[in-house]
């Protein structure tokens, strides 16, 4: 399925760009409108929960530092805040400045101090910080790097923090969601951010390629003829945006997964250099070789796709709300879903983040629980869903932002849900090191500079291997 993004016309009126049916028509086979918002959360509960311990990783006790008393309400307090949307250019960063603004005005005798950090240097800030015995009161962690925060850092469960507030502030989040971050039955990191790969293309430069954008392609192979197509006129065609700055390997994940192959086994043993996975990274690095996609970072990739120079971008949709803003007056943005591997099933992955608490005084503690309970509230979720483009990890939320513009085009996204794939975290404490070998001397050589995949995978999965042992 495909969804069309509005946009304003010259004359600043909001339409449906290339809708032709009736407001109230269903697309055949469809789900009915009225339970898409209920299903957004049904399934992702369901499949959060393949994600389980791989995100919080460890096994071993994490409940570092004295618990919290049961919160008793604001009183005056300053806490530090690490994140890597703050400060970022585009609605990532205009989105978590909302959130920080709603809560200042929610909780004036609170003061957050916000510092932003590129995604990729978020355990190494922390590490640095911890060391230094200055570590920000509450991180934003993403769940690939989470395994390895869990292991290496003093984070207070936020759970423990929260005391007796617990059941009450979670009431409306899946306990599927809650249970899956969670470590011996305690949630280490608040489910904050959640994301999975879509596929953006510009319908305007499908038209003049002579292609159809009622019917993008489903399959790499027709992902690659048409963007040979949309090279013809003169545009860059397709970027599968593996090669991932931010040192994240969800999208390398729904690739090889998508092949039936992983990265690890259920074992834990380390299988990236197994057929399947060297067959997905080849398909993507043919799309390189044969000029279908450019041997750009993703950048430069997702700066062509918002000139509209570029036909279709495949990356997470928390680009989702700043591609929006983009395109807006430009081209018409539309979205379909992960592409397949022919008649094999799309396996997309998730992406994005938790909130864990690092504040060992009791004050910031209680300072950091009342934060981090606003920036999962309702009010919450609704501004990272409709600012940024994450996804809703409330049912209540997902009810009210059903049929809203942006969650129209998450709609093909989600109707993958049913084929997720769990995220899954190489073994042991430098899980993140393992990560950044896998993407810096993996899958980038292979994808952007035509690097032997067979031989390259082994070397990188051999370093892997001893990272893990």
């Amino acid at each position: 399925m495909t969804a069309v993004s509005r946009h304003d016309d010259a004359a600043g009126h909001e339409r449906d760009a290339g809708q032709e049916r009736d407001a109230g028509q269903e697309r055949p086979g469809r789900r009915p409108r009225r339970h898409r918002a209920r299903l957004v959360v049904t399934a992702l509960s369901a499949a959060v929960g393949l994600l389980a311990v791989a995100a919080c990783g460890s096994d071993s006790d994490t409940a570092s530092g004295t618990p919290a008393a049961t919160p008793q309400g604001d009183t005056p307090a300053t806490i530090t805040f690490l994140s890597y949307n703050y400060g970022t250019p585009g609605l990532g960063g205009t989105g978590t400045q909302a959130l920080l603004d709603a809560f200042a005005k929610a909780h004036p005798k609170i003061t957050v101090k916000p510092q932003g950090v590129a995604v990729k240097d978020v355990l190494t800030r922390l590490r640095t910080d911890t060391a230094a015995g200055d570590p920000p009161d509450v991180a934003q962690i993403g769940w690939s790097k989470m395994a390895e925060a869990v292991d290496a850092l003093p984070i207070t469960p936020v759970q423990k923090v929260a005391g007796s507030e617990w059941e009450s502030a979670t009431a409306g989040i899946s306990k599927s969601i809650l249970s899956a971050v969670s470590t011996n039955g305690v949630v280490a990191a608040m489910p904050f951010t959640m994301s999975i790969p879509v596929m953006y293309y510009n319908a305007d430069l499908f038209r003049a390629a002579g292609l159809d954008p009622q019917h993008p392609p489903t399959t790499l192979a027709d992902v690659k003829a048409a963007a040979l197509k949309i090279k013809a006129t003169g545009k860059q065609g397709v970027y599968i945006s593996v090669v991932d700055s931010g040192k994240s390997d969800y999208l390398t994940q729904s690739v090889v997964n998508s092949n039936g192959g992983s990265l690890v086994d259920k074992n834990g043993g380390v299988t990236l250099d197994k057929q399947p996975a060297v067959e997905a990274l080849a398909t993507i690095a043919d799309l390189t070789a044969s000029g279908a996609q450019p041997g750009v970072k993703a950048e430069a990739a997702l700066a062509a796709f918002t000139k509209g120079d570029l036909g279709m971008f495949v990356t997470s949709t928390a680009l989702l709300a700043s591609a929006q803003k983009a395109a807006a007056g430009k081209f018409e943005l539309r979205t379909a879903g992960l592409p397949s591997f022919g008649t094999k099933p799309a396996r997309p992955t998730y992406s994005g983040a938790g909130l864990a608490v690092l504040a060992k005084d009791p004050a910031k503690q209680r300072a950091a629980w009342e934060f981090i309970k606003f920036l999962t509230s309702d009010e919450g979720f609704e501004i990272i869903t409709s600012k940024i483009g994450y996804l809703p990890l409330r049912q209540s939320v997902a009810t009210k932002l059903a049929g809203t513009p942006i969650v129209k085009l998450l709609e093909p996204a989600l109707d993958q849900l049913d084929t997720v794939t769990p995220y899954t975290s190489f073994r042991g404490a430098k899980a993140n090191q393992a990560v950044v070998v896998l993407q810096d001397e993996g899958v980038e050589p292979i994808v952007l500079r035509g690097a032997d995949p067979q031989a390259t995978l082994s070397k990188a999965a051999e370093k892997i291997r001893a990272l893990s042992s």
